[in-house]
């Protein structure tokens, strides 16, 4: 029954910014550490961001200076918002969440991935 959510993918200009989002749904106990991944076509999955729940993050360098990574606990729910974006960030970004459920039990999760496209 848990589930997460990822919104905010879409088209945008070489520059531009983008902000995406990941909601965890569902009776969880509590939240570990939350993180956005990337994967382009013929390529390897890549940590981008992640955070724990005391707030402690951690950029990829590719994202060091330009994304940022937060939380909103009341909402259970993560973002990354996304500057001076360029063509090599285009890629599928999956929500991947590791928490304990409602009953205490590990759970890592994925979302459904929100796909992100930098034009030229």
């Amino acid at each position: 029954q848990v589930r997460l959510v990822e919104t905010g993918g879409g088209l945008v200009q070489a520059g531009g910014s983008l902000t995406l989002s990941c909601e965890v749904s569902g009776i969880i106990f509590a939240v570990n550490v939350m993180c956005w991944y990337r994967q382009a076509p013929g390529k390897q999955r890549e940590l981008v961001a992640g955070i724990t729940n005391p707030g402690r993050t951690n950029n990829a360098d590719s994202a060091k200076g330009r994304f940022t990574i937060s939380r909103d606990n009341a909402k259970n729910t993560v973002y990354l918002q996304m500057n001076s974006l360029k063509p090599e960030d285009t890629a599928t970004y999956y929500c991947n969440a590791r928490l304990l459920g409602g009953r205490r039990e590990y759970l890592e999760l994925w979302g459904q991935g929100t796909l992100v496209t930098v034009s030229s």
